[in-house]
């Protein structure tokens, strides 16, 4: 099928919502800066994409970096909306979890180009005290923390700070996201969730085998050994 005229494209987004219209700037522009690098793009390459003028991105957008920041913001609210949309289906907190992180893994698997962006916006923008990516992650931490509480409250899982456990699961699913999309992986998105939740939950120690006695007791044989 051939490319869309950008007389053709002009038509196709004043026929849809202002927000819609937005997203879909915003996603283009996410694509050609993943695809090009921040620095070797210019605008009117974005402008050309969209068939727009070049003029009435930068009355939206003032500089390309606030094009670039807005388009990897885009990004990870798209994610957060779908991981959301996802858990909301479930009523089950672990449920809610795998369906969560099946979601968030299914997301960056099929929009790569917003992973693109937060390695780029690393590499070009050190400045941020605060990355998109820990932006969105802090906004939207209150949901999971309460999820966790919950379950400690019903005896699902043992009492510890929530904060840990947050900790744990986020630094699981960022580092699976970011091996995917280096190296690819061999199971589905589903089955890596599955994977993450059994030995965060489970552990990979026996039954009737608590972790904290075999660290605390190989850390303690090490101790004496050092004497």
């Amino acid at each position: 099928m051939p490319a869309a005229s950008p007389a053709a494209r002009r038509r196709s987004v004043r026929g849809r919502p202002k927000s819609a219209r937005c997203d879909d700037l915003l996603e283009v522009a996410a694509s050609v800066f993943a695809r090009r690098g921040y620095r070797q793009t210019d605008v009117q390459e974005i402008a050309d994409a969209l068939g727009v003028g070049k003029a009435s991105l930068y009355r939206r957008y003032p500089t390309k970096r606030a094009l670039f920041l807005a388009a990897a913001d885009h990004g990870m609210r798209s994610m957060r909306e779908r991981v959301q949309a996802a858990a909301d289906r479930e009523r089950d907190p672990l449920a809610q979890l795998a369906a969560a992180i099946r979601a968030y893994l299914e997301h960056f698997d099929r929009h790569p180009q917003h992973a693109e962006l937060l390695i780029q916006e690393r590499a070009e923008f050190r400045d941020r005290t605060e990355p998109t990516y820990f932006a969105h992650r802090k906004s939207g931490i209150s949901r999971w923390r309460r999820l966790y509480q919950d379950l400690i409250d019903a005896g699902r899982v043992r009492p510890m700070p929530v904060d840990r456990i947050s900790d744990v699961m986020s630094s699981a699913v960022y580092g699976t996201m970011f091996t995917n999309f280096f190296a690819g992986h061999s199971k589905s998105s589903a089955q890596q969730a599955q994977d993450i939740l059994d030995v965060v939950f489970h552990g990979i120690l026996a039954p009737g085998r608590r972790a904290g006695g075999a660290v605390g007791g190989a850390t303690g044989g090490a101790r004496r050994r050092r004497r």
